[in-house]
């Protein structure tokens, strides 16, 4: 096989491909860059080749894939191959792949609960490539949508239009799945997994040995405790999975807050910059010069950067004493009564109804399960290929304490891959600005992070 890059314009690249059995026989392929990894799509013959450069930069390697095949790749550089006719072919337009959709209805044997969903299969002979998608902390639906955004919706179409079948499923007492989601615990949602990966090998149009699992938040974590258990899937990917131990977690997370709340909040704020301001102007009218006002500014600026980490301090310490209240008592009501009168006295405009709420969440078997939850320990265990992922714009869990943790644990794994991706949140979007003005239900993930995970599945999955 040979394939020539060629440079046809200032930003563009186009690619052939020609096998030595059919010399001159050169068929357009199109090539993208995914950070480091190269995907050379060539539709006449439904191929691709994800790939990457050797170390010495003199070749690629990587995997060539078609329908029903799959096999390793490595090409070597040999300048001055290319002709003046194979540097005026241009690259045909990419072509996505077509799929359809299939209802699902199957039984996870723990507490023999019946999950419902829908299975998206690429077009095309097979067998394909599969992934079930695992929802974060609480109850979500199949697409795990919020408000107008589904983020599962999103990387379930785009994965399945590049030849990747996906299973997604609504999470216990959600839409069509029976069960009791207050009752659910993590470790019930390992087995929810396992039912649902056994579900997809069995499928004829999904490669039983190229089948993984994609989770996000809570669902990375249980994709990672069922891959150090027998039968563990073939490939991980983590969407923003915890490092540190369940109370840790939740005790670093926004205390949940009433709009009166933030609005007070960002007007205290907004008014001591502006006292700053004022007294810059009165600065100035008595004849201080620009260093003496860029003085006073920093020094306000760290004197108010200090008032909100302590804040910050005070807020992790309520949160601990609340949570650690929650652990040592057994009883609910007790639990109950003493934390919502902590939260109307940190709270007092707080609703009670809201209060009660909070209170009720804290003292349900899945919280009082994950505040005990370590995921370290089995981290060891896991020896399929694993993908981590976290936004650097991450609120609930942080990439600094996060995803260190995470690459200890799995250190003598040597298929462990971890991106940082600056400006994405929690829930995998850009950030605002680069996302631009959106329209109502336009809410959209990132591209970078639907072609990072699409890439790394077909390059890595079962190697």
């Amino acid at each position: 096989m040979q394939l020539t890059i060629t440079q046809p314009g200032t930003d563009e690249l186009a690619a052939t491909v020609e096998w030595s059995v059919k010399p001159r026989n050169r068929i357009p392929a199109v090539l993208s860059l995914r950070g480091d990894t190269l995907v050379f799509c060539v539709p006449a013959v439904e191929g691709r080749f994800v790939c990457v450069r050797t170390p010495d930069g003199e070749g690629l390697r990587g995997q060539w894939s078609q329908p029903g095949s799959r096999a390793p790749l490595a090409l070597h550089l040999s300048p001055g191959l290319a002709t003046p006719a194979a540097a005026q072919d241009k690259a045909a337009p990419a072509s996505a792949t077509t799929y359809h959709t299939e209802p699902v209805t199957l039984t996870s044997p723990a507490g023999n609960v019946r999950l419902a969903g829908i299975l998206s299969v690429p077009d095309g002979r097979g067998p394909f490539p599969g992934a079930l998608l695992l929802s974060d902390m609480g109850s979500h639906d199949r697409d795990a949508r919020q408000g107008n955004y589904r983020l599962f919706a999103e990387l379930a179409a785009f994965l399945a239009s590049h030849g990747i079948a996906v299973l997604q499923l609504d999470d216990r007492g959600v839409g069509e799945s029976t069960g009791n989601g207050s009752a659910t615990t993590t470790a019930d949602l390992v087995h929810d997994a396992q039912a649902g990966l056994s579900y997809l090998r069995v499928q004829p149009t999904v490669d039983p040995a190229r089948t993984g699992l994609i989770g996000h938040g809570e669902g990375g974590n249980v994709a990672l405790l069922a891959a150090a258990q027998p039968a563990p899937p073939g490939f991980v990917v983590t969407l923003a999975a915890a490092g540190v131990t369940g109370f840790d977690l939740l005790a670093h997370q926004a205390e949940p807050a009433t709009p009166a709340d933030t609005a007070q909040a960002g007007a205290a704020r907004r008014q001591r910059w502006a006292d700053v301001l004022d007294q810059v102007v009165k600065l100035r009218a008595k004849g201080s010069n620009a260093a003496q006002v860029e003085t006073y500014v920093a020094q306000q600026r760290l004197k108010i950067k200090s008032e909100e980490r302590k804040q910050a301090e005070a807020t992790l310490e309520f949160r601990r004493t609340m949570l650690e209240i929650v652990r040592q008592t057994t009883n609910d009501d007790q639990a109950q009564a003493i934390v919502l009168n902590m939260l109307r006295q940190r709270h007092p405009g707080l609703d009670p109804t809201l209060a009660r709420q909070r209170a009720t969440q804290l003292t349900m078997p899945w919280c009082r399960y994950y505040l005990t939850f370590d995921p370290r320990p089995g981290l060891a265990r896991v020896q399929c290929p694993v993908l981590l992922l976290h936004g650097t714009d991450d609120a609930d869990v942080s990439v600094a304490t996060n995803l260190p943790a995470l690459e200890k644990g799995l250190r003598a794994n040597k298929r462990v891959t971890a991106h940082r991706l600056p400006g994405i949140n929690h829930w995998f979007q850009a950030a605002a600005a680069e996302r631009g003005a959106e329209k109502e239900g336009a809410v959209t993930a990132s591209p970078l992070v639907l072609s990072t995970i699409t890439d790394w599945i077909l390059l890595e999955a079962g190697r």
